[in-house]
C-alpha cells in the first residue's frame, strides 16, 4: 500500500514539470504567412509525398507547379498551386490542385480546384 502510494505521489509530482518542458516550444507549425517561393517549395513537397505514397502516378514526380496564386475561398484566404502533367490519359485528371494555408501548411489536394 505504501509503494501505490509513494508511486502515485511520484508521478503527480513531475505531471506538472513535463507539462512545462513540453509547453510553449514550437511544433514546427508556421502561422505566418509565407511568401510565393515558399508556397511553392512546400506543394512540391506535398506532390512528392503524395507520389511517394502512390497517391498520384510516378510521372507526377517531375512536374513543377505552373502557378502558385493566394485566393479565396468562403471568405478564407488561401494559397493554390497548381501542377499540369499532360501525360495523363484522362483529362480530368491533368490539372492538380495543391491548397495550403496562408502559412504554407498542407490543406488538400484535388483535381477540381475547389
Amino acid at each position: 500500500m505504501k509503494l501505490k502510494t509513494l508511486v502515485f505521489a511520484f508521478l503527480f509530482s513531475i505531471l506538472p514539470a513535463i507539462a512545462v518542458a513540453g509547453s510553449g516550444h514550437d511544433h514546427g507549425h508556421s502561422h505566418a504567412p509565407v511568401n510565393q517561393a515558399t508556397a511553392t517549395g512546400n506543394a512540391t513537397q506535398v506532390l512528392a509525398t503524395l507520389v511517394k505514397k502512390e497517391t498520384l502516378e510516378k510521372s507526377w514526380a517531375s512536374i513543377t507547379a505552373s502557378s502558385v496564386e493566394k485566393k479565396t475561398f468562403k471568405g478564407n484566404a488561401e494559397w493554390v498551386a497548381v501542377f499540369v502533367n499532360e501525360t495523363i490519359t484522362d483529362p480530368a485528371k491533368q490539372k492538380l490542385y495543391i491548397f495550403l494555408t496562408l502559412g504554407g501548411e498542407y490543406i488538400a489536394a484535388n483535381y477540381t480546384g475547389e
